[in-house]
């Protein structure tokens, strides 16, 4: 939701979006008077004496030594991403699973217990239940935006609670104040995973949230050609997160840092389209009398339709539609009629995407857990890029009407 200067009402940095976005974390002077962050592609870094070496160890100098604990151009886009979204510090990561795993084995000990909503990405919380499980550390699942169950389900052992806002695929919207006033009451650490509602919609650390975990590979880089993943939160908070990439080794390329923030460059521009073909499309869909249901949290009829608009400047371009009366082969025939959209998981980038869930994501799951986590046979999840919005509606009656 915008106020009269089209900016969130809990979202207003001090400088403009856009001009965050090419000019945040950069020096102005850089090396070799370029206009752009050179890409330092380097595994170690020298020093001059072994004095430097004391200095570097003792002062804490801000440089680098092993490209294991860091990269120059990193440096920059973490910074970029931090001030995108309200935070102090931001860690990157080499994917957005690299980046919430490194956060939980960061924080969680065995004997610990995590709390997830249950639309929460999938992968995320099989690494919890299959692995985390492995080191005595205990997952708990309740519904989605059900607030009294996550608080009934904490106990003294719970460290952590995680959801996404929106969720994916259903676009569920959490109400940020309530589970971050839950978090404040139990003395419980939050994390938001924004993926789909990127800074430039949503910035869950203004409302009190812990940490937030956007897949960069998704609209933050937006040209489908990069994976990365980001934690932003407080410098304190972050600090064994980033030892522990450190260890772990789950970095980043210096060219996939350099796409990264040239992708950035245009993020505003970018996201100001998806959201605009995510409503115009949604809407059509929502009136089309082959579709039986549309998620999508800009329109009135979905459930979190007023949390999403108290807390959302756009809604972003994801939508996920119901195919009436079509068995799975009826609604892979839509998916196969799409000729401006490619087949394919993911979402974010300049291109539209389309996929069907049960096929692409939860193919090997037996029809009671499609059914459990609302997956249906005649689901299709559609990722709006930034084509012409007429182009991708008048693509998408076609299919239905083919």
């Amino acid at each position: 939701m915008s106020d009269s200067n089209g900016t969130p009402s809990k979202a207003k940095p001090s400088t403009g979006f856009s001009t965050l976005s090419v000019h945040a974390g950069e020096d102005r002077q850089k090396l070799a008077h370029s206009l752009t962050d050179p890409i330092v592609c380097s595994a170690t870094y020298t020093f001059t004496s072994t004095q430097a070496v004391l200095d570097y160890i003792h002062e804490k100098q801000p440089r680098e030594e092993y490209g294991r604990y860091g990269n120059p151009g990193e440096r920059v886009v973490e910074r970029k991403l931090a001030a995108l979204d309200g935070g102090e510090d931001a860690v990157l990561f080499a994917s957005g699973m690299a980046a919430i795993v490194g956060l939980i084995m960061a924080k969680l000990n065995a004997g610990d217990e995590v709390i997830f909503f249950d639309e929460c990405y999938h992968r995320s919380r099989e690494f919890c239940t299959k692995h985390m499980s492995r080191f005595g550390v205990v997952t708990k699942q309740v519904k989605a935006c059900d607030y009294d169950a996550m608080a009934a389900a904490i106990t003294p052992q719970t460290r952590m609670l995680i959801s996404e806002s929106p969720t994916n695929p259903h676009l569920s919207v959490v109400d940020l104040e309530k589970f971050g006033a839950l978090g404040k009451k139990y003395n419980v650490e939050t994390l938001i995973d924004a993926t789909l509602a990127t800074p430039y919609n949503c910035r869950p650390l203004e409302y009190g949230i812990d940490y937030v975990l956007h897949s960069a590979t998704k609209y933050l880089g937006g040209h489908n050609d990069l994976l990365a993943g980001v934690i932003i939160g407080a410098k304190e908070q972050l600090e064994p997160v980033r030892k522990l990439r450190g260890i772990m080794g789950a970095i980043n390329s210096p060219h996939n840092i350099y796409l990264l923030e040239r992708g950035l460059k245009t993020f505003e521009l970018r996201m100001q389209r998806h959201n605009a073909n995510g409503q115009a499309v949604a809407e059509f869909l929502a009136n089309h009398p082959r579709v039986s249901k549309v998620y999508y949290p800009g329109l009135e009829t979905h459930p979190y339709y007023e949390v999403a608009k108290r807390q959302m400047r756009g809604f972003g371009g994801l939508i996920t539609f119901l195919v009436k009366d079509a068995d799975w082969k009826q609604t892979a025939a839509v998916v196969d009629g799409a000729k401006i959209a490619r087949i394919a998981p993911s979402l974010g980038g300049v291109e539209s995407l389309i996929e069907q869930p049960l096929v692409m994501s939860y193919f090997d799951y037996k029809p009671e857990e499609r059914a459990k986590f609302g997956i249906f046979d005649n689901m299709i999840r559609l990722a709006c890029g930034i084509e012409d919005t007429v182009d991708l509606i008048e693509d998408l009656r076609q299919a239905l009407e083919g």
